[in-house]
């Protein structure tokens, strides 16, 4: 491997090579200068031959993105491959002075390619040589140096960009250029066994379960403590499985047992209310979750299915029901217990409020206590009145009559008399 060191040990190694080996092809070119420059600084101040090794592209080599270099990481280990680049130089050719009438520029630019074709590769001693403390030449894989081609048109826009006149040039690459990674290689352990009982492989017959949807009850949006609701899917099963319930909010995974439908390809999960469960404010919150349905078999991990996302809405008490015109305060008491860092608002009929407060008594098992204040609500008449959890809202319909209608809820609807 190499150092960050290794671009310009490539560089000097080139210029040290063209320095000493251009004036041994042709003699009356002893006092050559080989010089590092862009190209609109690379004739300033020169007035003998001139050779400019411009480097104008450091292309990534693809082809070692995702390969581990041999002798730094064995099988089993893994680390950071190493940042592995081309050297693209433009090698620009300048005879004496000014005018170029004896075709200097020509001598000098055809002893410097007949030098590189016969000089492919940068050995190790010479990299060593030209740059202290590098250790490009120590790499795996030998630098090579290859004519580039380079058309007219990415010619003329290369000497644009540096607004000057074009000269005599010729492009070369340069690589591979491997530059290691700082990142620590990791080694694990060696495997002593497959397995808790060193059987290997396990292999399961079936297809594991895929959830489709889900069916709320009377099509409502989300669902709320004390109801059920439907999974509809493929290879799902009651036996043996588990409904999995995830959320970031959660201290711990809510796991429910899923029963059996009458419903070909479909399960029946209930939720517990408060009255079920006294601690279903605080294990639960409003708004979203992950679902998912596992299945257990003997002597293998659980199958797990696709994750769904599952809505719980709110449930909310409102008071007061009734309120004179202007500034309106309403107490929402809402289950389950809404945590820290939910985003909240009340819709009043179509109205958007953020809270005053947010209280979560010291007794888990009582509800959030909220309170808003809603103003200047001049107009009078009936507000139905909802609470926004992180997006999902109470639901404020409930079915009414006979045959049962839908109907906005009494008991969350504020009268403005």
């Amino acid at each position: 491997m190499s150092n960050a060191r290794a671009i310009a040990a490539a560089t000097a190694t080139l210029r040290n090579l063209l320095l000493t080996q251009v004036p041994l092809i042709d003699s009356d070119l002893s006092d050559i200068e080989v010089t590092t420059q862009p190209l609109d600084l690379a004739r300033k101040n020169i007035t003998k031959a001139q050779l400019n090794l411009f480097l104008y592209e450091t292309p990534i080599a693809a082809a070692w993105r995702n390969h581990d270099v041999p002798g730094i990481v064995r099988p089993g280990e893994t680390g950071t491959p190493p940042l592995a680049i081309s050297l693209r130089y433009l090698l620009t050719a300048y005879g004496r002075g000014e005018s170029d009438n004896d075709g200097t520029s020509h001598r000098v630019l055809g002893s410097a390619m007949g030098l590189l074709n016969d000089h492919p590769l940068l050995g190790a001693a010479e990299i060593s040589a030209a740059l202290a403390n590098n250790d490009l030449g120590n790499q795996i894989e030998r630098v090579r140096i290859t004519w580039h081609p380079l058309g007219v048109e990415e010619m003329s826009k290369l000497w644009t960009i540096f607004q000057t006149q074009y000269r005599l040039s010729a492009a070369y690459e340069v690589g591979i250029i491997l530059i290691d990674s700082r990142r620590p290689v990791r080694a694990p352990l060696p495997v002593l066994k497959r397995g808790s009982e060193d059987r290997g492989a396990i292999a399961v017959a079936g297809l594991a379960p895929v959830l489709e949807r889900l069916t709320l009850p009377r099509s409502q949006s989300a669902i709320r403590l004390g109801e059920d609701f439907d999974l509809i899917g493929s290879n799902v099963s009651a036996s043996d499985s588990e409904v999995v319930i995830s959320s970031a909010l959660l201290d711990a995974d809510i796991v429910l047992p899923p029963s059996a439908s009458d419903r070909p390809d479909t399960l029946s999960v209930h939720i517990d209310d408060v009255a079920d469960d006294p601690d279903a404010s605080s294990r639960w919150h409003p708004g979203y979750y992950l679902l998912v349905l596992t299945q257990a078999r003997p002597d293998v991990p659980p199958i797990s299915s696709n994750a769904v996302a599952l809505a719980l809405a709110p449930r909310i008490v409102v008071t007061p029901l009734a309120a004179a015109p202007g500034d309106v305060a309403i107490t929402i008491r809402c289950a389950p217990r809404i945590r820290d860092g939910q985003r909240v608002l009340l819709l009043f009929g179509d109205r958007q409020v953020k809270p005053d407060s947010v209280t979560n008594p010291a007794d888990p098992q009582q509800p959030t206590e909220l309170t808003f204040t809603v103003p200047d609500v001049a107009a009078a008449g009936d507000y139905v009145v909802r609470l926004r959890v992180d997006g999902v809202d109470s639901i404020p319909a409930i079915s009414a009559g006979t045959p049962p209608l839908p109907a906005f809820d009494p008991a969350q609807t504020v009268v403005v008399a």
